[in-house]
């Protein structure tokens, strides 16, 4: 009766046209455009709205625009549905809206689950040599051009009440916690079995709530440093990446998002199992990243932001100094 990932979200943002330049540099498809709306979608078929924040039926957001205003999480078939409707039902906010069921979380944001539109993928990623396991032959890995986000993996969330949020996502809609930072944060996802979190919770010492960051799943490293290139290419800024989450073990690229807070690349997340323990972690910049690049790598020079672009000699042929 798992909840299996999200299907959906919707962001909203007076600069529409701004939004439609970034998430299709972004790699998303542009599937339908309204004066009031931008549709997009993964490769998957997970969807990303972007409305007009004077469109008549967008939910309340949890801060000023632009933010989140809702998440669709997504369960297999409909008797699985039917089930959730008796544990929503009882909810705030509670309606059902044809086949999706909706609800207010104790922030007051939408959330919803509906039977999943997604289509499953057999997409070839990247395969790593390591020491003791190399399964690449006679083959060299990937490169790309930019990147195409297989699905929407996670949103992280700012909250004034971790506790009580928390307890909604695990008894309500059945999360489970992977780690923590005690009173400070809690990583949580979908189902026992399943990638280390969906939905990332931070209590600020300054409470507030709002929107962190949206993250969206690439195939592989190269991906995730092919599409950051791109982004820089295309003048979009990068607050933090390409670098490495120790907690998640997660390889990611931030940037900043003309609909609200950032949006990350990321991919190699730990896989857990029921046999997982949560574990407790002290906030900080090392439990945060065991490496990153600040300001990104330029997309032209394919260097750290504004180091020395390459002259076009080799290394070796560069003259000791």
């Amino acid at each position: 009766m798992s909840i299996q990932g999200i299907d959906e979200i919707t962001l909203s943002s007076e600069d529409l046209s701004n939004c439609r330049r970034f998430f299709i540099d972004w790699g998303l498809r542009l599937v339908e455009e309204s004066a009031q709306a931008l549709i997009f979608e993964s490769l998957n078929g997970c969807r990303v709205i972007v409305a007009h924040p004077s469109r008549p039926d967008l939910p309340q957001g949890l801060e000023q625009d632009p933010t989140l205003r809702q998440v669709i999480w997504s369960v297999a078939d409909l008797n699985t549905l039917e089930r959730w409707a008796d544990r929503m039902k009882n909810q705030p906010g509670w309606q059902r809206q044809g086949d999706r069921l909706l609800s207010l979380d104790p922030m007051g944001l939408s959330v919803g689950v509906q039977v999943s539109r997604k289509r499953a993928l057999d997409l070839p990623s990247a395969h790593t040599n390591t020491w003791s396991h190399r399964p690449r032959v006679n083959q060299a890995s990937p490169a790309y051009d930019r990147a195409q986000p297989v699905e929407v993996g996670h949103v992280v969330l700012f909250t004034r009440d971790l506790a009580g949020t928390s307890r909604f996502y695990e008894e309500v809609l059945g999360f489970v916690v992977s780690d923590r930072y005690p009173g400070r944060g809690h990583f949580l996802r979908c189902s026992a079995r399943g990638g280390h979190h969906d939905l990332f919770l931070l209590q600020p010492p300054q409470p507030r709530q709002g929107l962190n960051h949206v993250a969206f799943t690439v195939r592989d490293l190269h991906e995730v440093i092919g599409g950051g290139l791109h982004m820089s290419r295309q003048g979009w800024k990068t607050e933090l990446g390409p670098g490495r989450h120790p907690i998640s073990s997660a390889l990611f690229w931030y940037v900043v998002s003309p609909a609200g807070a950032l949006v990350e690349y990321y991919t190699d997340e730990d896989e857990l199992t029921e046999a997982w323990q949560p574990r407790e972690f002290t906030p900080g910049p090392t439990a945060f990243a065991e490496w990153a690049i600040e300001g990104g790598i330029d997309g032209h020079t394919r260097r750290q932001q504004h180091a020395q672009a390459p002259d076009g000699r080799f290394m070796t042929d560069k003259p000791k100094t």
